[in-house]
């Protein structure tokens, strides 16, 4: 499918002022469609700093220096509401966490050609350069790829390596709509899509976020000081703007839990926290979360997850199903990642029809009937040649 991409580009602009935003804007809300990425630096802050918003329609390629003095980004956000044009991004996770923390709200109306690409059989989360050289035979000089962005000035080079991310993706955007609505897969698009319509996806519940740091105990009260101090530790990195590693480290979270300090003295005991934090503001919040987690009732703690102590499932059986889902996925021409995790094989082979996606829409059609199938015993998986085949009892 790929084909020979003319270097007919219009030469990218750099913008920096907010009359000359509006004007572009205008122009580009009269398009069907518009490609959009961002360039950011988040090394040394909790939210990612904002340097250049690449902008692309038919005529218009744009490369606005968000840091330009005085330049109002009102008008962009006008674009990303508009739903009569589709945002097209690749990987989009984090620009959508930018514009969603600039704006407080999603863009309207958008299209994640990593998703795409997932869904037209181009393997798990391909990479730009790689689906560009796929679909256009087009190669991307990866000379600036780790460039300060936030440094200024720019240099003409920075600028253009900076546009071939919104100007190749035309292509890349038509080539796979075109074949996704002649496989009639659109629709398997739009499903992938959703969650990246829902603020809660790139807003992690602080409550929650204990349970990504597998502590291993059962003891109740641990956990709930755990809970309570990680929570603590997203809401304070977000109010001082630094990494939350940065702030304090996973396993000095995990000794605080196990030793629960009650002042400054005990808390600077800690491995990697320091006196000044300890006796300073951030350290007084973390005791008095401390505090309130040990005054909770019984009643109120979490309980660890089963996890690995939990029963597991037969890991034959497991195995069977994750051949059977490559030889499903081989046949449909999708990545195996979108249909089903190991997470939900582990699932599916220890019960009987849980509540997961691949049992739901089109995995069901691509994957899922197949697998109970399998389960039932009513399907053999045998080979033919070099292929596997499925065979009903």
């Amino acid at each position: 499918m790929a084909r020979a991409l003319k270097a007919d580009f219009s030469a990218p602009v750099l913008m920096t002022s907010t009359d000359e935003l509006i004007a572009v804007v205008e122009r580009l809300r009269r398009e069907p469609f518009v490609t959009i990425d961002t360039e950011f630096v988040r090394e040394r802050t909790y939210w990612p700093e904002l340097c250049l918003v690449q902008l692309a329609g038919a005529h218009d390629v744009v490369v606005v220096d968000t840091l330009a003095p005085g330049l109002d980004l009102a008008p962009l956000g006008e674009l990303l509401d508009d739903p009569a044009v589709t945002k097209v991004f690749h990987a989009a996770r984090q620009d959508l966490e930018i514009f969603l923390h600039l704006f407080d709200r999603l863009p309207a109306a958008l299209f994640d050609t990593q998703v795409a690409a997932m869904v037209a059989g181009y393997g798990d989360q391909v990479g730009y350069d790689n689906l560009v050289s796929s679909l256009t035979g087009a190669h991307i000089d990866k000379a600036h790829r780790f460039s300060d962005w936030a440094a200024r000035p720019l240099s003409p080079a920075q600028i253009a390596y900076a546009a071939a991310d919104v100007t190749y993706l035309r292509t890349v955007y038509q080539l796979l709509r075109e074949r996704l609505e002649q496989e009639g897969r659109m629709e398997w698009v739009a499903a992938e899509l959703a969650v990246l319509t829902r603020p809660e996806t790139f807003r992690p519940d602080p409550e929650t976020l204990w349970e990504k740091m597998r502590p291993r105990t059962s003891n109740r009260r641990m956990l709930g000081v755990l809970r309570a101090i990680t929570a603590w530790r997203e809401l304070e990195a977000q109010r001082v703007n630094v990494p939350r590693q940065r702030l304090l480290k996973d396993e000095s979270l995990l000794e605080i839990a196990a030793t629960g300090p009650a002042d400054a003295d005990a808390l600077a005991r800690v491995r990697g926290v320091s006196r000044g934090f300890a006796e300073g503001r951030s350290g007084a919040g973390l005791l008095e979360a401390i505090a309130a987690a040990h005054a909770l009732p019984d009643a109120s703690l979490p309980r660890q997850s089963k996890g690995k102590d939990g029963p597991r499932p037969s890991p034959a059986l497991v195995a069977l199903l994750k051949v059977l889902l490559a030889a499903c996925c081989e046949e449909h021409d999708v990545a195996p990642r979108l249909v089903a995790s190991s997470e939900d094989i582990d699932r599916l082979a220890m019960e009987g029809e849980p509540d997961l996606p691949l049992l739901q829409g089109w995995r069901r059609v691509v994957f899922g009937e197949d697998a109970l199938a399998l389960k039932a015993g009513t399907m053999l998986l045998g080979v033919d040649g070099t292929r596997i085949r499925r065979v009903s009892t």
